[in-house]
């Protein structure tokens, strides 16, 4: 499993880059700050990406704000369905460049059977 983030360890992050630090954490309040998307509908997408990037520290982070922003479990884990769909579906859409593949060598595959 992942190591817990600990205060030393965001402190110690943030004394090694305190200008990138700071811009990141101005960023994320901007980006979730109420706006045409409630804070609580961008924290459901939050916990949807981290499912799909695979970030433990982001899917705990953003999984209790979504609930301090006022949702509930059961839209927090029909989010991550919705995300376990999307991932699934891009494998799915991608079988149509194996397909190509097939078609494009299938005349090399002929050639080699004569």
């Amino acid at each position: 499993m992942y190591h817990r983030t600990t205060p030393e360890l965001a402190a110690r992050r943030r004394e090694l880059a305190p200008g990138i630090h700071e811009a990141f954490e101005e960023f994320s309040r901007a980006v979730f700050a109420d706006g045409a998307l409630p804070e609580k509908t961008k924290q459901l997408i939050a916990v949807a990406v981290a499912h799909v990037t695979q970030c433990p520290y982001c899917i705990d982070g953003h999984t209790k704000l979504a609930q301090r922003k006022g949702a509930s479990p059961e839209e927090i884990m029909e989010a991550i369905w919705v995300a376990a769909e999307m991932r699934a579906g891009g494998a799915y859409a991608h079988a149509t460049l194996a397909l190509h593949a097939i078609a494009e060598d299938a005349p090399h595959v002929a050639a080699r059977s004569v």
